[in-house]
């Protein structure tokens, strides 16, 4: 058989394919097609609060009976200073007006009504609700956090970009290790916000399998039979898809993002901190070429939460040069089937090969 089965056996699953959660393009439809596919669905919870993620949770569980991951951030938050508030308030409006300049109107949030939540208020309700699997990124559990989830008898899953911080995530007791590489899509995982490790994901994998004895998912460029096929090689025992099903039936960008994403170039890929102050892969645009390497980028999730109106209006309008369409590096045809059809696909190549 081709397929490692450690990871599937742990995880209650026929096969080690993760979809990934990607906050905001994920949907509970998403996790449940997944599962029908015997592989395992990643709800993404990212920093919404308890009541929140519990509505989250239980909405796919009337969905699906299967097992399904929790996917959670573990930011820190920067503390509020005074440069912060100045800085807050030069951004908001210099936005807000390059917004009208370019015929949008949106009224950004002050720093005060921002709403921020930490994981640590989603952990209770993790339990309580009888989550099995719990997969975070941007950072480390705390200790006491590890324990009482272990206590609960959750499985831990953890995000590296580098070996040092894989290192951090087995000493923690973390039970499995999401290697994410340089080419996937969306924000990366790194432990710093500012400083993201460059290593390619192939070679990054290669030397986390060196340092560490936890079983390794690989997540970043996977897309056909051959990917799998070499990720497999190089020691993963899971594989974490996100960018192959970001124009299926269930993904929530709509007809608009699709069609952009199917016309994508190479060099229109880039990474940037413009829209949530954390480096994120995605498509270039006006707003990027804008913002970028410019004073008006917030520390995360202060920009994150600015932003964050900008992109709804920019979205409800189809207008793709202020939104953040995030996208790995390995362009393919964008399929619009079914999360559980493009999965089968994908497995039923790797198979064959």
């Amino acid at each position: 058989m081709f397929w490692p089965d450690t990871i599937s056996k742990k995880l209650g699953v026929k096969y080690p394919v993760i979809q990934a959660p990607m906050f905001g393009v994920s949907t509970s439809q998403m996790v449940t097609a997944a599962a029908k596919a015997d592989c395992l669905g990643s709800l993404a919870l990212a920093d919404l609060s308890a009541d929140q993620s519990i509505e989250l949770i239980r909405e796919t569980r009337k969905l699906t009976d299967k097992p399904f991951a929790a996917n959670i951030f573990v930011h820190s938050i920067p503390e509020i200073t005074a440069e912060l508030k100045t800085k807050f308030v030069k951004a908001k409006q210099f936005i807000e007006q390059l917004a009208l300049e370019n015929h949008i109107e949106v009224s950004l949030p002050d720093l005060e009504a921002i709403q921020l939540h930490t994981y640590h208020e989603q952990i209770d309700a993790i339990i309580a609700e009888k989550c099995r699997i719990l997969s975070f990124t941007f950072g480390n559990l705390d200790d006491t956090s590890i324990q009482k989830l272990k206590e609960n008898g959750l499985t831990l899953i953890g995000t590296c970009t580098s070996v040092e911080e894989a290192l951090a995530l087995e000493r923690s007791g973390i039970d499995m290790i999401c290697v994410q590489g340089i080419e996937a899509g969306g924000h990366r995982g790194s432990f710093d916000a500012d400083d993201i490790p460059k290593i390619g994901g192939l070679s990054l994998l290669s030397q986390v399998y060196d340092h560490v004895n936890v079983p390794l998912i690989y997540a970043g460029g996977i897309y056909n039979a051959k990917t799998v096929q070499a990720i497999k090689d190089l020691g993963a025992q899971g594989f974490q898809v996100g960018n192959l099903l970001l124009a299926s039936k269930e993904s929530a960008l709509l007809p608009f993002e699709k069609e952009r994403l199917k016309k994508v170039r190479e060099d229109e890929i880039i990474l940037t901190k413009s829209f949530s102050g954390r480096y994120a892969r995605g498509v270039k645009n006006k707003y990027i070429e804008v913002l970028e390497n410019s004073e008006y980028i917030l520390p995360y999730p202060y920009q994150n939460k600015l932003t964050n109106q900008l992109r709804k209006v920019a979205k409800s309008l189809q207008n793709s040069d202020f939104l953040g369409l995030w996208v790995g590096q390995s362009i393919h045809k964008y399929s619009e089937l079914s999360t559980e059809e493009i999965l089968r696909n994908l497995i039923i190549q790797t198979e064959v090969k």
